[in-house]
């Protein structure tokens, strides 16, 4: 099970987030609206997982994780996107970030987005295959 810190300055998407990660079993420790708030609960919580949205109004997602990583250098990262991101995406990686998710969110695509960070939560592609065919 993961502790994990969601970021968006979106109430639904936080909100979504929050529902979809405790369906997969793992533990929502905080969340926060904005760059400088994901600072803040990264020193508080110290969770194994961050969901980070790109674009918020006072401090961008890409900021937030090079503050994030400078202070704590084996944080996990994941980036929300949506589409037409994607330069935004490669910085975020450069900055530090471990992977991305891109939106509109569903439980495959987190589950997906985990796995591929953390070995011991990667899923089977059987895993994903609905049983009434």
């Amino acid at each position: 099970m993961l502790n994990v810190l969601i970021v968006d300055d979106s109430l639904i998407i936080r909100k979504k987030l929050s529902k979809l990660i405790e369906n997969l079993g793992h533990t929502v420790v905080a969340d926060a609206q904005t760059g400088q708030e994901a600072i803040e609960a990264y020193a508080t919580h110290k969770p194994n997982l961050v969901t980070m949205d790109i674009t918020m109004p006072d401090m961008d997602g890409i900021t937030a994780v090079k503050h994030i990583i400078s202070d704590h250098h084996d944080a996990k990262i994941i980036m929300v996107t949506s589409h037409g991101q994607e330069d935004m995406v490669i910085k975020s990686i450069q900055a530090g970030a471990v992977g991305y998710i891109l939106k509109p969110l569903t439980q495959e695509k987190l589950a997906q987005a985990i796995g591929e960070v953390f070995s011991e939560y990667a899923i089977e592609e059987s895993d994903l295959l609905d049983d009434d065919f």
